[in-house]
């Protein structure tokens, strides 16, 4: 029998010491990268080789022919099927899986070649994910939502009639989809006759009084110990400089005084609270909850749940208290690995809410936020990248560790798209990670931020499509809801 872990340092070494293979099957490597350090025996197994070939845990199968990708789903059961996946899967034994997106099909296919999935099911996550749901976990949890009625809406007299006490600026959201696609802002009818086609076609919608916020975010863990919980989480949102979406997420800040302690506590106890009703409802594991704060009140309000790791899970398991520590995704493994372990969950709670733990980091997303298409001719590659004192940007080195980032004047860039990809409107471009704040007091995009943006988009060529003699890509959005790259 497995010994019982009573300490994060028995831990540390339980996973020093791990024989089973453990593989991230994703897009890119990029929303677990550096687990592999952590764990011994975890890989990623790829479709996008964001470090041409020269990270050590990363498998990226030759491309074959495929029928073409409607979701990130379907990028993973084309690896599951791909024979040189299957054939270094059993090479190494049988092993467990994890995945950002995954449905029945992939869950069947990680069996027939000898993969356990380590997530909750794919029917259970998806009833999760239903943001109409989501209201509800949180009502039974004691976590509010912004003031909202549920109903399914056909016309806008009707809309009208249901939302009379939320005032005349609504937000509407569709159950399932990216926040930046599937949120519909209506005032008057014109904007109902805007979006009309899509709000009718919806069983229930999730009708909110329109508030002056900020978006923020935390990921935590429910185990059958209880919820380990991140920090509180700067959310960047619909800057056009970075995608092409309203509402669109498009990166992250970690950093303790971005909040004051009162919105930090609240938003903890909130996370541990909803992560407990998680758990009587059959889920376990990683997850990741949106909060709004209410700038004229400082209320703080439940946005979105999203059961799985997310593109903020790179902030979170690499901040100072997961080095201290573990990162937040071990306590998933050990969760699913059925390890007895003993630890006091509150302590680390509170261990972890310490602004002493917790440097200072930020994230951008980078999408083509142009309305073109065109064929790559030159890209960035991923590895440390310094900003000079005239703003140009200027590449260091390679590298796969962000904390090789030394400075504020440095970043680690993670390319998405390269060289003979197609360059569309919505396309993942890169992510940048770099030390400090990229937005100000007032939550807007700093001259740093807008340096780093200028600088790695200026690294990318491209070729008009009829110079390229190539067929146009299918018009597909990489983003969330249809298919995130991230």
């Amino acid at each position: 029998m497995m010994k019982r872990l009573r300490n994060i340092s028995e831990i540390r070494r339980f996973f020093h010491r791990n024989e089973i293979p453990i593989y991230f099957i994703s897009a890119t490597s990029f929303n677990l990268l550096g687990i592999s350090e952590w764990v011994r025996n975890f890989r990623y197994i790829n479709y996008i080789d964001c470090f041409d070939g020269r990270h050590p845990s990363v498998r990226i199968p030759q491309e074959q022919p495929h029928r073409e990708f409607e979701g990130i789903e379907d990028i993973n059961n084309y690896l599951l099927s791909h024979k040189e996946v299957i054939d270094y899967v059993k090479h190494r034994g049988p092993g467990k899986a994890v995945f950002l997106m995954f449905d029945a099909e992939s869950e069947r296919l990680s069996t027939q070649i000898g993969l356990d999935v380590w997530f909750p099911s794919a029917s259970l996550r998806e009833r999760m994910d239903n943001k109409i749901e989501t209201v509800r976990v949180g009502n039974r949890a004691g976590v509010p939502s912004v003031p909202n009625v549920l109903a399914k809406v056909d016309r806008y007299e009707h809309l009208r009639a249901v939302s009379t006490e939320l005032g005349r600026h609504l937000v509407l959201q569709s159950p399932f989809g990216d926040s930046g696609k599937t949120t519909f802002f209506i005032s008057d009818e014109q904007d109902w006759r805007m979006h009309a086609e899509q709000i009718i076609n919806e069983p229930e919608m999730k009708i909110m009084k329109r508030v002056n916020c900020r978006g923020s975010a935390v990921e935590a863990c429910t185990t059958r110990r209880g919820t380990v919980v991140g920090p509180l989480m700067t959310e960047l949102v619909g800057f056009e400089e970075l995608t092409p979406y309203k509402g669109g997420w498009c990166g992250n800040e970690i950093f303790a005084d971005a909040f004051t302690r009162e919105i930090r506590d609240k938003a903890r106890n909130y996370t541990f609270a909803f992560g407990e009703a998680l758990r009587e409802e059959g889920y376990r594991g990683y997850f990741e909850l949106d909060f709004l704060i209410d700038r004229d009140d400082n209320q703080l309000y439940l946005g979105e749940l999203n059961p799985r790791v997310t593109g903020a899970s790179s902030m979170t398991n690499h901040a100072a208290f997961a080095h201290a520590d573990v990162p937040l995704f071990l306590f998933h493994l050990l969760e699913f690995s059925n390890v007895e372990f003993d630890i006091d969950i509150e302590e680390l709670n509170e261990r972890w809410a310490d602004p002493d733990n917790i440097d200072s980091w930020s994230q951008l997303v980078i999408k083509h936020v142009d309305d073109s298409v065109d064929f790559i001719t030159e890209a960035p590659e991923s590895g440390i990248w310094k900003l000079q004192d005239d703003n140009a940007v200027t590449f260091t080195r390679f590298d796969y560790h962000r904390r090789a980032v030394e400075d504020e004047d440095h970043g680690f860039y993670l390319r998405i798209s390269g060289k003979g990809d197609y360059r569309y409107k919505g396309a993942d471009l890169g992510i940048l990670i770099t030390r400090g704040r990229l937005m100000t007091e007032d939550f807007q995009l700093n001259a740093r931020a807008r340096a780093w943006i200028d600088g790695m988009i200026g690294h990318y060529r491209g070729m008009p499509l009829a110079q390229a003699q190539r067929a146009p890509p299918p018009p597909v959005s990489l983003d969330d809801g249809a298919f995130k790259i991230l």
